[in-house]
């Protein structure tokens, strides 16, 4: 009996001991256990779900990029459009020999560098402010022609753009050639500009394109520019275009080849993808039972995921498991977002090992130690 409890007694010591060990030693990050506790069923802060079909539905929206109305409605401007700032010149002939504007022993008359004004009118006289901007010449002159043709038999107007920028854009960002372009008609759509300025200098597929219209901005993804011709937009005159590489990024952490923030590849990355972006799961420690996605959700998305009503932003913690039947089917579908943190746990039995490694290599220091102490006494 007493060898009996001296071997119990050795035992709960040497568990003891081994928890002991264990909750010192260096780890990649919080087990599975310890993330479970930061569930609001535990009093914590965060909603801890397990992915399922329903889950991802929910969750791997992704917001997509495009026009709003605004741009997308706009038609398309001829190349000669009139803006303000822009100086015409005016010919105008008369069938009488005492004119309104022809000067005796002429046929014509020449009103040269008639600027628009900055709210995109002109003055002839006789015929008043003239509506210039956003008109072709042609239009104006068929203005101009009606307004005198009440005042003098048949008059004959001619209208020429002197001077101006007419209708130009701005190019800045990732292009082949960055710049101030004219609106030709070879290139009065945002696509057909594009081209004209070289296409993009990065990869397509994280390419983004924004267009700033006064006050209003619209984006889309290279690559959707031209799969979906539907997508293209007319440019106006003073448009600035501005192409960047996407810039979006998520977090690896734990029991993966590479611990590292991660740029996005493409549009859309899923849970395997990013997992096999930083090397896969560690072969050696990796828990496939814990894989887990960090994300601070918005109060709808959130609101549908736990089925109340909520407040504001909210943390939520995904959980997948691999190893179940369609786990691998779960994390394909599942969609990483920007500023995600993917980390995986380690398998138990690795702080196990650890503990034991440590304790093991502990007594060998002791036994060494005593033996060094022993010969010397000897000697």
């Amino acid at each position: 009996m007493t060898i009996t409890l001296s071997r119990l007694a050795k035992g709960a010591v040497f568990v003891a001991t081994l928890a002991l060990v264990a909750c010192g030693l260096p780890r990649s990050g919080p087990n599975k256990a310890e993330i479970f506790s930061g569930s609001v069923l535990q009093e914590g802060d965060a909603f801890v779900l397990s992915v399922n079909d329903r889950v991802n539905r929910i969750a791997s929206v992704t917001p997509a990029l495009g026009f709003s109305a605004g741009f997308r409605d706009a038609g398309v401007i001829g190349s000669d459009t009139i803006r303000a700032g822009d100086t015409l010149g005016l010919t105008i002939w008369e069938n009488v020999d005492d004119g309104l504007l022809v000067p005796e022993g002429q046929n014509a008359t020449v009103l040269e560098e008639v600027q628009v004004d900055g709210a995109g009118f002109i003055f002839v006289p006789y015929a008043g402010r003239i509506k210039a901007a956003g008109n072709t010449p042609e239009a104006i002159r068929r203005i101009i022609t009606s307004k005198l043709n009440d005042q003098t038999p048949d008059p004959q107007v001619q209208v020429r753009r002197l001077a101006g920028d007419g209708s130009t854009i701005s190019i800045v960002g990732v292009v082949g050639a960055q710049g101030v372009y004219a609106i030709e008609r070879p290139t009065r759509t945002l696509a057909s500009m594009l081209a004209r300025a070289g296409g993009v200098t990065v990869r397509p597929e994280i390419a983004q394109v924004t267009v700033v219209r006064g006050s209003h901005s619209g984006s889309i993804w290279f690559e959707d520019l031209y799969d979906h011709p539907g997508h293209d937009i007319a440019l106006r005159g003073g448009d600035r275009i501005i192409v960047e590489e996407d810039t979006r990024s998520f977090t690896a952490l734990g029991a993966t080849g590479t611990q590292n923030r991660v740029a996005f590849e493409s549009q859309t990355i899923s849970a395997i993808e990013a997992i096999a972006q930083v090397g896969g799961l560690s072969s050696a420690v990796a828990d496939p039972t814990g894989v887990f996605v960090f994300r601070n959700e918005p109060e709808e998305i959130a609101e549908q995921l736990v089925g109340t009503d909520l407040t504001g932003e909210q943390r939520v913690v995904y959980v997948l498991d691999l190893t179940k039947p369609n786990g691998m089917f779960m994390a394909r579908d599942f969609a990483i977002r920007d500023e995600d943190t993917v980390y995986v746990t380690e398998a138990p039995f690795v702080q196990f090992d650890k503990s034991i490694a440590a304790l093991t290599g502990s007594l060998g220091a002791v036994n060494t130690i005593s033996s060094l102490a022993n010969a010397g006494t000897t000697n």
